[in-house]
C-alpha cells in the first residue's frame, strides 16, 4: 500500500480543479495546468479533494498511485505559488546577464554562452554571479536549471562553475610535490 497514495489531495483555496476521466486539470492565479494519469489510476474529485487510487492490485499499478498523486500536489502548488530554482556562478570573470529574454552567460570560454529560456520559463539575474529560475511547471524548472548547471558545471578543486544555490561541492585536495 502507498502511504502517499491514501493521502487525498486538498485543492487550495484560489484554485479550481477539475477531474475530466484521467485528466485533473487545475487553474490558479499563476496559470492553468494539467496532468494525465495512467489508465490502471482511477481519480475522483471528492469534498475540495482529489482522491487517488490504483483499479487494481498489480505492481504497476501500485508503482504508479503515489507518484499520481504527488504529480497533482504540484501543479496545484506550481499554479498557486509556482517553483523557483537558484544557481550560483563561481569564477574569475564567470558572470550573467540578461539580454531581453535571454541568459547571456561568461563562463571562461572563447565565447559568451546565450539560452534562450523556453516558453513558461522566467529567468531572472539579482547579481551577476546568482541566477533565478521560475515558473509553474516543476519539471520544466529543473529542466532548465540543469541545462543552465550542464554549460560549466562545478568543478572539485576550486569549485568554479555554476551549481546550485543548495548544493555542496566535495572540494579534492591537489597534486602534492
Amino acid at each position: 500500500m502507498s502511504r502517499i497514495g491514501k493521502k487525498p489531495v486538498q485543492v487550495p483555496a484560489g484554485i479550481t480543479a477539475t477531474v475530466d476521466g484521467q485528466k485533473v486539470t487545475a487553474k490558479g492565479p499563476k496559470g492553468e495546468l494539467f496532468f494525465v494519469a495512467n489508465d490502471e489510476i482511477s481519480l475522483k474529485l471528492e469534498d475540495n479533494a482529489v482522491v487517488v487510487t490504483p483499479l487494481n492490485q498489480s505492481k504497476n499499478a501500485r508503482s504508479k498511485w503515489g507518484m499520481s498523486r504527488t504529480m497533482i500536489e504540484g501543479i496545484f502548488k506550481g499554479v498557486k505559488d509556482g517553483f523557483e530554482r537558484k544557481l550560483e556562478i563561481n569564477g574569475v570573470g564567470y558572470r550573467a546577464a540578461m539580454q531581453g529574454k535571454n541568459l547571456q552567460l561568461a563562463l571562461g570560454f572563447s565565447h559568451d554562452v546565450v539560452y534562450e529560456p523556453p516558453v513558461g520559463i522566467t529567468i531572472a539575474v539579482p547579481k551577476p554571479t546568482e541566477i533565478v529560475v521560475s515558473g509553474i511547471n516543476k519539471q520544466q524548472v529543473g529542466q532548465v536549471a540543469a541545462e543552465i548547471r550542464e554549460y560549466r558545471g562545478p568543478e572539485p578543486y576550486k569549485g568554479k562553475g555554476v551549481k546550485y544555490a543548495d548544493e555542496r561541492i566535495v572540494r579534492k585536495e591537489g597534486k602534492k610535490k
